[in-house]
């Protein structure tokens, strides 16, 4: 299987052997043409392939020769970058509800519970932009939102990282009574904390507890498109503990140089026990970096946190406009704004 990466969107398919790139995006649920027979070309940004019946293959040399190949036509012998536009991607990508099943049910650390959610038969595949969130309906009519913590996969599941919270019904619900196999309706895909590809800039994320959920989607992103940026993940937390995937950070960081790790314990005395960092999160990122004005600053976390870097990374030289935070909302133009750049850069 050789995996296909669409420019304009970061959503991704795998084409088997033997399989045009349109069967098997039809296949994945992504819709690129709306008249097939009208012929469906896409210029080929990386990768090799051949078109069925001609025999020759088809290479990708970077800016220099990025040739122009049929999708009907054309079958994948590498992974495959490529500039097609999806023309079902601003419709699909409204929100819609859905049921799903809870697939897995996994403890990350003490107060964390991960599920894996897949949509129910007959709902069709969800589809979402790395970094975006989906909605849980209640019975009594009340959401409660959560990032999405992963791209959209081919088997379909939809990861979530859940704390409980102290007094919060649904959350304890979740952490001790819900049960694989069991039904939720979620209504999805909402947010504009997407990855935006116009810039070159070095990337800062800024997690802050389970605020790891999206910047973890939006950093697989990244690796996977074989972005050249330089990269630094500060994870804020209270213990160690609660950084429940840091082996799967480390891992990250071992396969890619240009991805740097910094975990912060904002107590102190859990940071000696634990050997590490002792700082609050954005306060790591000020001493690291006083000047911001030539960095990208992708932050997630809780409202405290999300102030503090409103206020004072601008003050450290960061061009507001350069601050993409979570603030679990659906912005339909601006939504369309940034696809319609990815489409034109």
């Amino acid at each position: 299987m050789n995996t296909v990466t669409l420019q304009a969107t970061g959503l991704r398919f795998q084409v088997a052997a033997g399989e045009t790139i349109l069967a098997a995006a039809e296949r994945s649920g992504i819709r690129l043409a709306s008249d097939p027979a009208a012929g469906v070309p896409a210029r080929l940004l990386s990768g090799r392939c051949r078109h069925r019946g001609e025999g020759g293959e088809i290479a990708s040399s970077g800016p220099v020769r990025q040739p122009l190949i049929e999708l009907r036509q054309a079958e994948a012998l590498a992974d495959l970058l490529l500039a097609a536009e999806d023309v079902g991607e601003l419709s699909e990508l409204a929100p819609r509800r859905l049921q799903v099943e809870v697939a897995a049910k996994l403890a990350l650390a003490p107060d964390v519970t991960g599920l894996h959610l897949r949509p129910v038969a007959g709902e069709g595949p969800l589809r979402w932009l790395p970094g975006q969130y989906l909605e849980c309906l209640l019975d009594d009519g009340r959401r409660r939102p959560f990032s999405i913590a992963g791209c959209p996969r081919l088997d379909q599941v939809i990861e979530l990282h859940i704390r409980h919270v102290a007094g919060g019904g649904f959350t304890q619900w979740v952490h001790s009574d819900l049960a694989v196999g069991d039904t939720l309706t979620i209504e999805a895909p909402r947010g504009t904390f997407v990855p935006r590809e116009d810039s070159l800039r070095p990337i800062i994320f800024v997690a802050g507890g389970t605020g790891f959920a999206p910047v973890k989607a939006l950093i697989e992103h990244f690796l996977h498109r074989g972005s050249s940026r330089a990269m630094q993940l500060y994870w804020g937390v209270r213990t160690a503990a609660d950084l429940y995937q840091r082996e799967l950070v480390q891992a990250w960081c071992e396969a890619c140089s240009g991805l740097d790790f910094q975990p912060c314990i904002s107590d102190p005395a859990q940071a000696a026990l634990a050997g590490l960092r002792a700082d609050l999160v954005h306060e790591a990122v000020l001493a690291d970096h006083p000047d911001l004005s030539g960095h990208d600053i992708y932050m997630s976390g809780p409202p405290p946190l999300i102030d503090a870097g409103r206020q004072l990374f601008p003050e450290a030289g960061l061009p507001p406009e350069r601050l993409y935070y979570d603030t679990f909302d659906y912005a339909p133009d601006l939504l369309a704004s940034i696809l319609k750049a990815r489409l034109t850069t």
